[in-house]
């Protein structure tokens, strides 16, 4: 997936802004705040309620727990007590970016794992993947192109985060919800923002078909037919893994709903009817949920 994230701050959101974001429909939304009181509106002067961003963050701190398999009312009454702290954390999150890559540039498994252990103790995943992790594989990957970043360090960081983000994933094909199978295109070997787009989706209770790097497309529609996947998503850096592809690809979309990532499907620009995620992982997550709600 590309990455791209803008912070700011929206001021109050209506329910239905605050679905978008999280990714959770209203309805839900609305049971979790009258069956366990995790949001905390205000009122407009015309009585609308009128949600903050902290009700953001405890909403997907409770996606967190769920992930987890905690019970709903135990994964509120954490989210609750979490937010105050994990939406504080945002200088913290900035200063970690830092940290990682000092660690990881200096070949320190340790720290690094320590950096990450300290990060998901105090915020939701999608704020570990949006200001920290997501950041620094784009900045690792802007001093490769330049020649500032050896093979050493690219390897050891991609095989550090790839482990680290692969245990957070144990148990994402578990649940009730949609199912939808990831996959990098035939010859791709670069699955890190496939990998947390898995993540973002597993936190918005989707269940995951993960077929990792280099993946024949026959294999894709193949798993998606025996999941009963709503989606098929396949991934790649560059063009020249796609375009090889096209009529392929073009057979894929006519058995399967089929969505193309990463930079290399917004460059190739085939024409196949498949949804094409340009977007960082946490956006093209509630993209995608936001297409299975609306049905």
């Amino acid at each position: 997936m590309l990455y791209s994230c803008v912070v700011s701050d929206p001021g109050p959101l209506r329910i239905g802004e605050l679905s978008r974001r999280s990714g959770v429909s209203p309805e839900l939304l609305r049971a979790w705040e009258r069956r366990y009181g995790l949001l905390r509106p205000a009122r407009s002067p015309g009585g609308l309620r009128l949600y903050s961003l902290e009700d953001l963050e405890r909403v997907r701190l409770m996606q967190h727990h769920l992930a987890r398999g905690l019970a709903a009312a135990e994964a509120a009454a954490l989210a609750g007590e979490q937010p105050a702290a994990a939406f504080g954390s945002e200088i913290h999150l900035a200063d970690a970016q830092g940290e990682l890559a000092a660690a990881l540039g200096a070949f320190d498994e340790s720290r690094a794992h320590a950096v990450l252990d300290s990060l998901l103790a105090t915020a939701t995943i999608d704020a570990v993947l949006a200001a920290v992790v997501m950041p620094y594989l784009h900045e690792l990957g802007e001093r490769w192109e330049r020649g500032d970043a050896s093979v050493a360090e690219e390897h050891f960081a991609s095989a550090v985060l790839r482990g680290r983000l692969l245990g957070l994933a144990r148990g994402w094909g578990r649940g009730l919800g949609p199912r939808i199978v990831l996959a990098c295109a035939p010859g791709e070997q670069h699955d890190l923002g496939l990998i947390a787009f898995g993540l973002a989706l597993r936190a918005r209770g989707w269940r995951i078909v993960y077929l990792g790097a280099d993946t024949p497309l026959t294999s894709v529609r193949d798993a998606a037919h025996a999941s009963d996947a709503v989606f098929a998503v396949v991934s790649a850096v560059t063009p020249e893994r796609l375009l090889p592809y096209r009529e392929e690809l073009h057979q894929l979309a006519r058995r399967q709903r089929l969505c193309l990532g990463g930079a290399g499907a917004v460059e190739a620009a085939l024409d196949v009817d498949a949804e094409i995620l340009s977007g960082g992982p946490i956006e093209e997550a509630e993209h995608i949920t936001g297409l299975v709600e609306a049905q």
